[in-house]
């Protein structure tokens, strides 16, 4: 089994924390958006997963490279750098990693998380992974004919035709098929707003009798802004209260702290007369001195005084002091009320 993980964008929508940190390598509760992604995948298949391939910009640096790397080797697979140097769409990026597009194959965009067991029908040449939404026009969706296997992909309808939002995993039985597909979209020029899009070799492989299948999931988690990342960091707090797990570690230093879960509070942590939660991730070395923080996704080596926070997003090496509301704040920043 093979995972290819296409991350090569900048992520700006999720600015000013993608300027100093890839927007897969953002922590939520502890660990990598990417990291997260690939052990669900791999915890919700049988087979297990042999090689992960991340499709980057050179830009990005053999740091980043190396921690993408040592991600892979912890969770017992072959990592894999593959660079994506032009941003030439979808299906470009997938096929920059054409050599492990072989055999079971998933594919997977690295801003999505998600809870829940993928079913494989053996049967299927691919499956689709999607969530029913209440706006299916603000998304890709899939219609499914009466044997429930899908028979039309529609971008952002704006007549109702399904609400199963397609959530940006795929598996494919053979993604040498794939492959194939691909490089003829290449070979022939064929482009949307010039871009190679995956969207239009699954429609070929439809209209070639394939068969596609949608794939249930629990919940869907985005990561697309900072909103959406403070959402997140929610639902997998949620996640992690409703199997029994209190991420709040016993060598953190809690002093007249009220911790009020669901939170993760790392090793090297220092509440002092504060309240932290609910849904609060702090990272090692930030320290809390007074004021409450709730809702919110907090970074490394932080200082944050007495300041009443709510559905924010800090990244690391921050000082923030006599803040009240709601904060957006890139790494290395300060604000200081007083």
């Amino acid at each position: 089994m093979n995972i290819i993980i296409p991350m090569a964008g900048w992520g700006t929508r999720l600015r000013p924390h993608t300027l100093t940190v890839p927007k897969p390598l953002i922590k939520v509760a502890g660990k990598p958006v990417v990291q997260r992604l690939v052990e669900t995948i791999a915890a919700s298949v049988e087979a297990p997963v042999e090689n992960v391939v991340f499709v980057i910009k050179s830009a990005f640096g053999p740091e980043i490279e190396q921690k993408l790397l040592d991600l892979a080797a912890a969770l017992g697979m072959k990592g894999h750098i593959r660079y994506q140097e032009q941003a030439l769409g979808t299906a470009h990026a997938i096929y920059m990693a054409a050599e492990f597009l072989e055999g079971n194959t998933f594919v997977a965009y690295a801003d999505t998380l998600f809870d829940g067991r993928i079913e494989i029908d053996p049967e299927a040449d691919s499956m689709i992974v999607v969530k029913k939404v209440d706006r299916p026009e603000q998304f890709g969706v899939v219609q499914l004919d009466e044997y429930g296997y899908i028979k039309q992909f529609v971008e952002k309808p704006k007549e109702f035709v399904s609400d199963l939002a397609i959530v940006g995993i795929y598996y494919f039985r053979d993604g040498a098929v794939l492959r194939n597909e691909i490089q003829y979209l290449m070979d022939n020029g064929i482009m949307k707003s010039g871009e190679y899009q995956l969207t239009d070799a699954l429609e070929n492989m439809l209209r070639k009798g394939m068969k596609f299948k949608p794939a249930g999931i629990d919940r869907w988690m985005d990561f697309g802004n900072y909103k959406a990342a403070v959402a997140t960091n929610r639902d997998v707090l949620e996640i992690a209260a409703r199997k029994g797990e209190n991420p709040v570690s016993d060598k953190a230093v809690l002093e007249n702290a009220r911790i009020i879960s669901p939170c993760y509070v790392e090793e090297g942590v220092v509440v002092r007369n504060a309240t932290v939660g609910p849904y609060v991730s702090l990272h090692a070395g930030t320290r809390v001195e007074g004021g409450r923080i709730e809702e919110s996704l907090i970074g490394e080596n932080n200082l944050l005084e007495n300041s009443l926070l709510k559905g924010s997003m800090i990244g690391s090496h921050t000082h923030v002091k006599d803040f009240e509301g709601e904060l957006s704040l890139g790494d290395y920043s300060k604000i200081l009320r007083k």
